[in-house]
C-alpha cells in the first residue's frame, strides 16, 4: 500500500506535538514558542523554538510541508528531471546549557516528485561535548532496538551511513558519536507502508531516549573551562551544518524559511586558532573518539 501525502503530514504533525510536550516536561521551565509560516511558491510549516530553560539553552522542533516547482538547483540536488515536488518532515536540534548534556539532532522526512518517485529519509545522531562511553552504548542500543523491530540489517547499514554522513572532512573528524542515517528508502516502491512505519518509529524513539540521557547528566556541576570546550564543540557543529548538511542545502535552494532552516545553530559558539587539548584530559579522550567505525554497543 502506498501512503498518502495527507497521512504522512498528519502523522508527522502529531510526532512534533508529542516531542514538544516531552521536552517541555523534561526542562520544567521553558515552553516552545510557535511561528506559523507560509512559503512563497507553496506550503508552509510550524517552527517551534525553546530557549533559556532550566536545561535547554536553545532548540527547535520544526514541521514543514512544502511543494512547488523544481528549480534547476533543486533538480541538481535531487538528481531528478521532475517538474515539481512535495516534501514534508520534522527536524530537531537541541543545544543544552550543561556541557555534560549532549547535543542531539533528529530528522524524519518524505519526498514525492511529479514523476511518481517517492521516498523516506531520516535519522538521529548524538553529539556529546564530552563523550561518555556508557551513554554512547545506551544511545546506540536504543537505535539498534528501533531498527531491529523492522529489519536486523537496518542498524549496521544505517549506523555506517551515519558515520560517513556526519563527518567533517576538513577536520577529519566525525561530528559526534553518530547514530543512524537513512535516505531514499522505498524509492520507486509501490508499497512503502512498512518504511513509513519505521520512519515514524524513529521519530517516536527520540523523546524517551534523549530525555533519559538528559536526566542522567543535567545536575552535574561544570567549570568555565568546560563551557569553553562546549563552545568549541558547538563551533564544529556549526561548520558541519553550514558546509555539509543536506537539509540545510535543500532548505536554501528550495526557498525555504531561512529562520527555520538555521534554527539548528546554537546561540553561542567559539572558534580558537590552533587549539590543542591537554594530554590525558577528558577533552583529549573525546577528540580521540571522533572517528568512524566505533562499535559503541560493545565498547
Amino acid at each position: 500500500m502506498k501512503v498518502t501525502q495527507q497521512s504522512v503530514t498528519s502523522t508527522f504533525q502529531a510526532i512534533q506535538d508529542e516531542i514538544c510536550l516531552s521536552l517541555e516536561q523534561c526542562d520544567g521551565k521553558a515552553a516552545f514558542h510557535e511561528d506559523l509560516w507560509k512559503r512563497e511558491g507553496g506550503g508552509g510549516g510550524r517552527t517551534r523554538v525553546i530557549r533559556d530553560g532550566n536545561i535547554f539553552e536553545k532548540g527547535g522542533v520544526n514541521f514543514s510541508e512544502v511543494h512547488g516547482t523544481c528549480s534547476p538547483a533543486l533538480k541538481q540536488q535531487l538528481d531528478s528531471h521532475a517538474d515539481s515536488f512535495f516534501a514534508t518532515g520534522v527536524s530537531i536540534v537541541i543545544h543544552p546549557k550543561n556541557p555534560h548534556v549532549p547535543i542531539i539532532h533528529m530528522n524524519i522526512r518524505y519526498f514525492e516528485l511529479s514523476d511518481g518517485v517517492c521516498w523516506f529519509g531520516g535519522g538521529i545522531d548524538l553529539t556529546p561535548h564530552f563523550i561518555d562511553v556508557n551513554q554512547a552504548k545506551q544511545f546506540h542500543t536504543g537505535m539498534k532496538a528501533v531498527c531491529d523491530q523492522f529489519d536486523t540489517d537496518y542498524y549496521p547499514r544505517f549506523k555506517k551511513w551515519a558515520d560517513d554522513y556526519f563527518f567533517i572532512p576538513h577536520r577529519n573528524e566525525t561530528r559526534g558519536i553518530g547514530g543512524i542515517f537513512f535516505d531514499h528508502l522505498g524509492k520507486g516502491a509501490d508499497s512503502n507502508k512498512s518504511i513509513f512505519d519505521f520512519t515514524c518509529a524513529v521519530g517516536r524513539t527520540f523523546a524517551p531516549l534523549y530525555t533519559s540521557l538528559v536526566n542522567e547528566k543535567k545536575a552535574l556541576p561544570f567549570t568555565s573551562e568546560q563551557k569553553d570546550w562546549q563552545g568549541l564543540r558547538r563551533g564544529r557543529y556549526v561548520e558541519f551544518n553550514l558546509v555539509h548538511d543536506r537539509g540545510t542545502r535543500f532548505g536554501l535552494v528550495s526557498n525555504g524559511r531561512t529562520e527555520s532552516i538555521l534554527m539548528s545553530l546554537p546561540s553561542h559558539a567559539n572558534w580558537e586558532y590552533m587549539h590543542s587539548v591537554e594530554e590525558n584530559s577528558p577533552e583529549e579522550f573525546t577528540q580521540s573518539k571522533l572517528i568512524k567505525g566505533i562499535d559503541w554497543i560493545n565498547a
